[in-house]
């Protein structure tokens, strides 16, 4: 186990150490052109909605990985919408197991061949029925289209962690360099959105935080089946 987590140690400092040069020779398109984005399987990845605090009025982004699903799982899902998430890898050493990526060091956003890393952030904005994940414009990016990445589908007790359903566009995929795989993944889409917002918006009335516009979510997820558990698939 120390020495798969020395590899991937070694690999995420090659990452830090291109994307340095990356941004102080060119930025964007440098870090472009120095990275590409390669296939994982989806199924061994949840997107989480993760409380801040112990009033869970803000959430921040997390991602789990289930590196090996013949050991022991990382994380539950229940089932239904919204799907609580139980992150067991919070409770045992999973190296070699599992992997958590719980900021921009570990995750960014990808619009086809374009990194976005330095230009976009992800933010969870909370309605009164739904936990949004926006891809938002930081920094030098004013003028830049929002995107809605996913919903967690409903809301419940704040302090829940709530998987998001990624758009049908949106999807995961890893950092690579010179073909290698690095310790960083993508939310990726093909191409920009047409209909992207361009503006933010006033909050809706009685929202917890600011709000883009954004479609709302299809009729047929107001119903709320009975909940049950699910586990990572193995592989």
């Amino acid at each position: 186990m120390q020495l798969v987590s020395r590899c991937w140690a070694s690999r995420n400092v090659v990452s830090f150490v291109a994307a340095a040069a990356a941004v102080a020779t060119g930025g964007v398109a440098q870090a472009s052109q120095l990275f590409q984005a390669i296939e994982v399987d989806q199924a061994r990845f949840v997107i989480v909605a993760v409380p801040i605090g112990s009033s869970g009025s803000k959430a921040q982004l997390q991602v789990y990985e289930q590196i090996d699903a013949k050991k022991r799982p990382c994380y539950e899902v229940a089932g239904g919408s919204p799907a609580a998430v139980m992150p067991l890898l919070g409770t045992f050493d999973f190296t070699g197991i599992c992997r958590r990526y719980i900021d921009s060091q570990g995750y960014s956003a990808r619009v086809g061949g374009e990194d976005l890393g330095s230009t976009y952030r992800f933010v969870v904005r909370k309605t009164p029925t739904d936990n949004l994940l926006v891809a938002a414009p930081a920094g030098g990016a004013s003028g830049k289209p929002e995107m809605l990445v996913g919903r967690t589908q409903g809301t419940a007790v704040a302090t829940t962690f709530l998987a998001f359903q990624l758009e049908p566009e949106w999807r995961v995929k890893r950092r690579a360099f010179g073909g290698r795989a690095l310790g960083h993944i993508y939310l990726y889409r093909e191409s920009w959105p047409a209909d992207a917002a361009q503006t933010p918006v006033s909050p809706p009335a009685g929202s917890l935080s600011q709000a883009s516009v954004l479609p709302p979510p299809p009729a047929d997820q107001a119903a709320k089946p009975a909940a049950t558990t699910r586990q990572p698939q193995q592989r």
